[in-house]
């Protein structure tokens, strides 16, 4: 009788084999799904009259788009966001999008915590992924979770991806999702708005200050990473010479 139990090598193999059929899959679909969705969103007058031809079924789709767009996560979000404002205006566009935000976070986080690193590593290199190490300790990984979200200009995508990996409980995991992306929704949405209005005052302020918080928090996302992870060598070194 023959042994039906797979041999690591064939495992490894099976492993192999279905990371590349996803990734080959996610490329497949950001070209002939995400990359028409962008060109769409990019042209406001044509989204807008999309929204009032479509009522309340552009709403359902237009979540589905952004959620689409966390989970590929090569996909830019800004784009959806902005045209979100266009459309829908600050208020509507800043409900549609967190709602959307939320419910994409649940599926990345529930992919990652089934599946494991290879899927991270679909979307992101190894190296970008070991940059967020210092995340698995757990007196961490909920403040720099937070204050990662609620920058403008912070790797939210990748950074979904990567909590999965750590044990973070979803209770918190959904409440961080949903309202540390407030600030940064709330920014694109209202220059969207303000474009639609024609309020070009008010918009080239908002984008103003969204570039200033943007550089920001790109500068303290890379301070924390290398402080932390510098913190976390030396931990390692020193307990090497223990």
């Amino acid at each position: 009788m023959t042994d039906s139990r797979l041999t690591e090598r064939q495992k490894k193999v099976l492993s192999l084999l279905s990371l590349v059929i996803l990734a080959i899959f996610w490329v497949a679909v950001f070209y002939y799904v995400g990359r028409p969705m962008l060109a769409f969103v990019n042209r406001p007058d044509k989204f807008r009259a999309w929204v009032m031809e479509k009522g309340i079924f552009s709403r359902l789709i237009f979540i589905g788009m952004v959620v689409l767009q966390i989970i590929v996560a090569v996909i830019p979000g800004e784009p959806l966001e902005l045209g979100a404002g266009y459309a829908f205006g600050a208020v509507e566009g800043t409900i549609l999008c967190i709602v959307a935000d939320l419910i994409g976070g649940i599926i990345v986080f529930a992919l990652v915590r089934s599946i494991g690193v290879r899927i991270v590593e679909v979307f992101f290199s190894r190296e970008k992924i070991l940059s967020l190490r210092f995340l698995q300790k757990r007196e961490r990984v909920n403040l720099f979770t937070y204050l990662i979200f609620i920058l403008p200009g912070t790797p939210k995508d990748l950074l979904s991806y990567v909590v999965g990996l750590t044990d973070m409980r979803w209770s918190v995991w959904i409440l961080i999702t949903s309202i540390a992306r407030l600030p940064s929704v709330i920014t694109s949405t209202l220059i969207g708005s303000a474009i639609g209005l024609q309020n070009y005052t008010v918009a080239a302020i908002a984008f103003g200050a969204t570039v200033l918080l943007s550089i920001g928090g790109i500068i303290v996302y890379r301070i924390v990473c290398k402080r932390q992870n510098e913190d976390n060598d030396a931990v390692e070194y020193t307990k090497s010479d223990i």
